[in-house]
């Protein structure tokens, strides 16, 4: 891949494969060398910058972050020609949080995704429903378990995949917080643990699935595994948490959460229902039209983050700051 000497190296990053630095990879990948000359692209996390090349601060982290907290002060924001956001929602909060103005000095980016082809899915009125879960386990994963389980007992139809474990990010020992609830997986009859596998495995594995469930307890900035499921045209179930409805476009079952997981859950396990309900059910799957809207679900995501949309955005706004 080309480019990749140019991208910024530091202790957290090294051994990481998450969606930072998936994102960071292709974007290098997808760039002409001449748009990065004279021009340096700094990671969320600021080391060493070059004083004789053209800055862009490209942010993927919360305002909260100590590795943010710098933005705050004037000159530190001068150091960068532009500042650049994963999502709408993340550039308010550090517009709230640490006073930085409302100016073109920041840009929102989108993150950039490879698209992923649109399948035809297994019939869901008499094949088993696929459900997916495929982020790190501190997002939503403790809630997800139980509550698939009990719906199992509703639903004997259905199954999950969970693509979940800390080594995504070189971080094997946080695993071990986990066991309990991976062996859970590991147990149940419907439930397949993969932990954590190359990407191809996981877009198939999305384009197979009838479901991405998601009850998310983490403020995502941008969600790159949402994306991901809404180009494989899954009907996805999350709540309406930091970036999670920005993401969306409005095309996902969203439920309004809660700071109490035992509410959280509730909320979660009824919509989740009505969707599975929904799906299993031949008169609402003929009138509800769930197939045409994840077409359309596919066409949204793909048009809006699709590499080919961001890719240029990133050319123009290197364009603008070289001119």
């Amino acid at each position: 891949m080309r480019n990749q000497e140019l991208i910024g190296k530091n202790e957290m990053n090294k051994n990481a494969n998450g969606g930072t630095e998936i994102t960071t990879r292709e974007l290098f990948n997808l760039l002409d060398p001449e748009d990065l000359d004279g021009v340096q692209i700094i990671s969320s996390r600021v080391r060493e910058l070059d004083p004789d090349k053209l800055r862009i601060y490209h942010l993927h982290d919360l305002p909260n972050d100590p590795e943010s907290s710098h933005l705050r002060e004037q000159a530190s924001r001068d150091r960068f020609d532009r500042i650049v956001f994963s999502s709408n929602w993340q550039y308010q909060q550090f517009r709230t949080e640490l006073r930085i103005p409302y100016s073109t000095q920041c840009r929102v980016i989108e993150t950039g995704v490879e698209p992923i082809s649109f399948t035809n899915k297994t019939d869901p009125r008499k094949d088993p429903i696929r459900l997916i879960y495929t982020s790190t386990p501190q997002r939503g994963l403790e809630i997800l378990i139980p509550i698939f389980d009990q719906l199992y007992k509703l639903f004997p139809y259905i199954e999950l995949d969970v693509y979940s474990s800390f080594k995504l990010y070189g971080w094997d020992d946080r695993d071990k917080e986990y066991e309990r609830l991976f062996k859970q997986c590991e147990d149940h009859p419907a439930i397949r643990y993969h932990g954590t596998v190359g990407r191809n495995e996981v877009i198939k594995a999305y384009q197979d699935a009838h479901i991405f469930a998601y009850p998310s307890i983490w403020p995502e900035t941008s969600c790159r595994c949402l994306i991901e499921a809404m180009m494989a045209g899954c009907l996805c179930v999350h709540p309406n948490y930091a970036a999670l409805p920005d993401t969306s476009s409005g095309m996902t079952d969203w439920y309004d959460g809660d700071e109490d997981k035992q509410v959280h859950a509730r909320l979660f396990a009824e919509t989740l229902a009505q969707i599975i309900n929904a799906l299993r059910n031949s008169d609402v799957w003929e009138s509800s039209g769930l197939t045409n809207r994840r077409k359309l679900t596919h066409t949204i995501a793909t048009t809006r983050f699709g590499w080919p949309t961001v890719i240029r955005k990133w050319k123009n706004l290197i364009t603008e700051i070289k001119t």
